[in-house]
């Protein structure tokens, strides 16, 4: 994997961020990171787990990460952190589906664990994937940040960065719900699932590594708020600064809002 020019790097309060001048290098960056994670994972435990979002944001990401023919997949136990609720694996804009197509297509995971946002009883389904979740350590966990500042579907109304719940089930913001349209996941606001299941923010946090991939103009003010506002439910992404292993992955659109001289700090 090639970078056409050196990215723009600082640290903030403990976040590792790059900025990038286009938006496929910024996945080839996000992928090393990923995948050196994971090879140490494997190298200590014998064994990976990761977590993935599924989301046009994370294209790049595991375009690149899928390319590398060197990682051990056959060692790696793959979930995903939220699910719309009633939606069949079989959507298109399934979270399922997506993490079928950019990813399952293209290598073979020791495990696949996926959310049944179509399940029948949602409370069942959470505990059922909490315990998955629980069964062993988060290693590695791919994630973005929404235009409303939410990690996974923990929009500003639901995040609690107290949770006691490893995955439950949620209410979509308009924002969020307006979100999908925007990105082409859905044709009109009215075929937008109005619910969810989620991992909770602790749940997110306890993954080893981070590598969050945050690409795009229409990201600019989640970003700014996440790494510059306080840190506070408002933007659940202000969170990140409180983890201690996590890399920020920006082009040059989503950094747009970034205070002047922000990026030598």
């Amino acid at each position: 994997m090639t970078v056409p020019s050196s990215p723009r790097t600082f640290h903030h309060e403990g976040v590792a961020v790059e900025i990038h001048a286009q938006r496929a290098a910024l996945g080839q960056s996000a992928a090393r990171a990923a995948a050196a994670t994971l090879r140490a994972a494997v190298g200590r435990h014998g064994a990976a787990r990761a977590i993935f979002a599924c989301a046009p944001s994370q294209d790049p990401l595991l375009a690149a990460l899928t390319a590398d023919a060197s990682l051990p997949w056959d060692r790696i136990t793959v979930f995903h952190m939220d699910e719309y609720v009633g939606l069949p694996a079989t959507h298109p804009a399934s979270f399922r589906h997506y993490l079928r197509e950019h990813l399952l297509h293209r290598v073979q995971p020791l495990r696949v664990e996926e959310i049944a946002g179509d399940a029948t009883d949602a409370e069942a389904e959470c505990h059922r994937y909490a315990a998955l979740l629980q069964a062993g350590p988060i290693d590695l966990v791919c994630l973005g940040i929404g235009e409303n500042g939410h990690l996974a579907f923990n929009d500003p109304p639901v995040a609690d960065f107290a949770d006691t719940r490893t995955v439950k089930p949620v209410a979509l913001d308009a924002a969020c719900r307006v979100q999908q349209v925007a990105d082409g996941c859905f044709p009109a606001l009215s075929d937008v699932p109005r619910h969810a299941l989620t991992l909770t923010i602790p749940a997110l946090l306890r993954g080893a590594r981070l590598v969050c991939c945050v690409p795009g103009e229409r990201k600019a003010a989640a970003v700014a708020a996440a790494l510059c506002g306080p840190i506070a439910t408002s933007c659940p992404a202000s969170i990140l600064r409180r983890h201690p292993a996590v890399a920020l992955y920006l082009d040059e659109p989503s950094a747009a809002l970034l205070p002047a001289g922000f990026a030598r700090s």
